[in-house]
């Protein structure tokens, strides 16, 4: 398999590791701030050289320390349900096994136009905001776990698997408008869940040969940065900025996806 895709690209040398660590630094905010700020990592990477799946596994590198700090930080401050996260977990985690299975496989120009109608989508939400009528459920008590409730985790799983961008929002809305969590409970869930998935999906793409790691780490240093400067400092100058700039990257981003 063809491993010298960035062969024409130093990616140690300042202007490289700078695009890395900055671009890694700002969805780690946004994904704090606003959420689906992985799409700039798409971009980024492909910007580079890196065909779609290689991209879709590498990305995934920079999600587990940022997913990590933050599920230790809502345990410390005991808002996190290990036994219900793990519950969720399993459909979640085999659908992203599956998920990841199809992302490996299918072709990539196809996979292409499927990473361009998923940022059309993940647009929707950013402009109609739905963290509005999801609070409108907080008032929810009664919390439910069904079979059809794990047949439609196991779907969100397998979106995860196949794309990451986007599957915190879905989860999110999930676990309050189906499950009955209040918003709190249900970002903490959110967070381990995708904690806990995102292993897995990335050992695909690690036996596939489809993860560049050099890429993958350095960013994963400016995300788990951005992830604790954003909890500490930056929440309380709100989204608002943060998701205007990651409107353009996505407009831009899908006009190049399908041209």
């Amino acid at each position: 398999m063809q491993t010298d895709f960035l062969k024409d690209i130093d990616i140690w040398s300042p202007e490289i590791l700078a695009l890395l660590v900055g671009s890694g630094f700002l969805i780690g905010i946004i994904n704090t701030l606003a959420g689906s700020g992985t799409a700039i990592g798409y971009a980024v990477f492909m910007a580079l050289g890196l065909p779609p799946a290689w991209a879709n596994g590498t990305v995934r590198i920079g999600v587990m320390p940022q997913t990590l700090a933050a599920s230790l930080n809502f345990y410390k401050h005991k808002l996190l349900n290990i036994k219900s996260a793990l519950f969720i977990a399993i459909p979640i985690t085999l659908g992203s096994i599956a998920g990841a299975e199809i992302a490996v496989n299918i072709d990539q120009e196809i996979f292409k136009k499927v990473i361009g109608v998923a940022m059309i989508i993940i647009l929707f939400f950013i402009f109609f905001k739905p963290e509005k009528w999801i609070k409108s459920k907080e008032t929810k008590t009664k919390v439910k776990h069904n079979l059809l409730h794990s047949v439609l985790y196991f779907i969100i799983g397998t979106y995860g698997g196949f794309i990451h961008v986007g599957v915190g929002i879905f989860l999110l809305i999930a676990l309050v408008a189906v499950s009955g969590y209040d918003l709190v409970k249900a970002n903490s869930l959110k967070v381990f869940v995708v904690f806990i998935y995102t292993p897995f999906a990335l050992a695909i793409f690690m036996l596939h040969g489809e993860v560049h790691y050099a890429v993958g780490l350095i960013s994963a240093v400016g995300n788990t940065l951005g992830g604790i400067f954003a909890s500490k400092f930056a929440i309380k100058h709100g989204a608002e900025p943060l998701r205007w700039f990651l409107v353009v990257v996505i407009i831009v981003f899908t006009v190049y996806l399908f041209s």
